[in-house]
């Protein structure tokens, strides 16, 4: 019963992770226009996402714009394009996995190949929790570099943007949740298995020892 909800938990905390990481790949929050002293360095708000950038003016009015070109785009930003799309495939794959290995379903007949399944899909939520990290730690390092470069003009340098934030946290909860889905898919081992037949069977004597004879 408690593998059960470690893996419904893992579950439920992988789809966060997914739905989170979704929302943080499209939001357009990864730079910000930094701030420089007490002064803004320009008069006009940059956000920067892997998708497009929008500006935001003094009067409140929001610009967004896509990319014109990838292959202008940096080399950082098209490889966090390829594996934000890559953790997201393999977060959908995951969770179909995840769905046919449940103790909760019957999609699948055997109760070891439900674990194996479940086990594989708990990895793979594993997998994609590193993969969002890579380019979120990425964008991080580049923009705190940049910041404290002083060969970086001020109107070039940019701050940490709230969607890194919650990519960090969606990341920990992909993690979080592929681990306790493949906790609580574990198979139990071949001692609690014999354990659990000889309690069935308290009449049959062990190896080697000899039936008890019942006397009138």
């Amino acid at each position: 019963m408690a593998s059960t909800g470690l893996q419904l938990l893992g579950l439920v905390l992988s789809l966060l992770g997914w739905a989170g990481g979704a929302m943080v790949c499209a939001a357009p929050l990864w730079r910000v226009t930094a701030f420089i002293g007490n002064s803004l360095v320009r008069a006009q708000v940059v956000w920067e996402g892997l998708w497009m950038s929008c500006i935001i003016q003094s009067t409140g009015e929001i610009q967004c714009k896509t990319y014109d070109s990838v292959l202008a785009l940096p080399g950082d930003m098209q490889a966090a394009r390829g594996l934000c799309m890559l953790a997201l495939m393999l977060c959908a794959l995951a969770l179909a996995l995840g769905v046919l290995g449940a103790k909760c379903t019957r999609c699948l007949g055997r109760p070891s190949l439900k674990a194996r399944v479940a086990q594989v899909a708990g990895a793979l939520f594993l997998l994609a929790g590193f993969l969002y990290l890579i380019p979120i730690c990425w964008t991080a390092h580049a923009i705190i570099r940049d910041f404290y470069d002083p060969a970086v003009a001020d109107p070039h340098k940019r701050e940490l943007g709230p969607a890194l934030f919650l990519g960090w946290g969606m990341s920990a909860l992909l993690l979080i949740g592929g681990a306790l889905l493949a906790l609580g898919s574990a198979s139990p081992g071949p001692g609690s298995s014999l354990s659990f037949r000889a309690k069935n069977n308290p009449s049959k004597p062990a190896e080697g020892e000899e039936p008890a004879k019942a006397y009138v």
